[in-house]
């Protein structure tokens, strides 16, 4: 026995219950040799390993993402996609999260755009960060329901500026209306040089002015995004036939 009842129960009063099984799994030939310094450090990193992965599951889940299981340590790189290995690595270490750059993921349908929003967001969780996956046609839904309620658009505007990463899915799919707009201005404001907003889009950026109204609020909107992404061509090679066709071989 590793440790006595005694301080079982008072781990289990602390709600200390991570640290209680990480002792008990601790096999007592294996820390026979070690001092107790050493045997409580043991522990506790065991302790602590079981509560950061439980984090980081708690994180993933509240992110919403549409593919939970994306990871940008796995990613598919198939020579036709032209993706960086480099560049996702770097991405991976989440520098910069720390630098508040956003990120642009711009390519074909099918290139894995979705995917690789949902791998870079994982990824954020994994360093304990808070991030939030939306579709941008599902915002909008969230803004014009908001606009029913008093304060409601403002509120909505300090949720999303809060996350570390705000992944936008589907970016400018459909034109946003005058109101979805303002919300946008006020949304990047808030998180412009304060947090990374990550995009997933058919759209070439040079599309992007047009799309939000070719007027000063786009110009404002723009100015708040373009200067300091990471833009990642995702190319043409279309991702959801290569993985059918696998499928369908396998």
């Amino acid at each position: 026995m590793i440790i006595d009842s005694e301080t079982k129960r008072k781990l289990r009063e602390m709600n200390a219950a991570e640290l209680l099984d990480a002792f008990e799994r601790l096999d007592e030939r294996t820390v026979m040799p070690l001092n107790h310094a050493e045997v409580v450090g043991l522990a506790v990193d065991n302790a602590y390993g079981g509560y950061t992965d439980a984090k980081i599951q708690r994180l993933v889940k509240r992110a919403g993402l549409r593919y939970p299981q994306a990871d940008l340590r796995t990613i598919d790189l198939a020579e036709e996609r032209g993706l960086d290995r480099g560049v996702l690595a770097g991405l991976d270490a989440g520098n910069y999260l720390g630098q508040r750059l956003n990120v642009a993921f711009q390519g074909a349908t099918g290139s894995g755009k979705s995917f690789l929003l949902c791998a870079l967001a994982e990824s954020a969780c994994r360093g304990r960060y808070r991030a939030c996956y939306i579709r941008m046609p599902d915002l909008a839904e969230q803004v014009a329901a908001a606009a029913l309620k008093p304060g409601g658009p403002a509120k909505l505007v300090r949720k999303y500026s809060t996350y570390t990463l705000l992944a936008i899915d589907e970016w400018l799919v459909d034109k946003p209306d005058e109101q979805f707009r303002r919300f946008l201005l006020e949304l990047m404001e808030l998180r412009y040089d304060n947090a990374s907003t990550a995009f997933a889009t058919q759209l070439a950026t040079k599309e992007w002015h047009s799309r939000l109204g070719g007027d000063t609020i786009a110009d404002a909107i723009l100015d708040r995004i373009v200067h300091n992404t990471v833009w990642i061509d995702t190319g043409e090679f279309n991702m959801r036939q290569r993985h059918g066709q696998s499928m369908l071989e396998s």
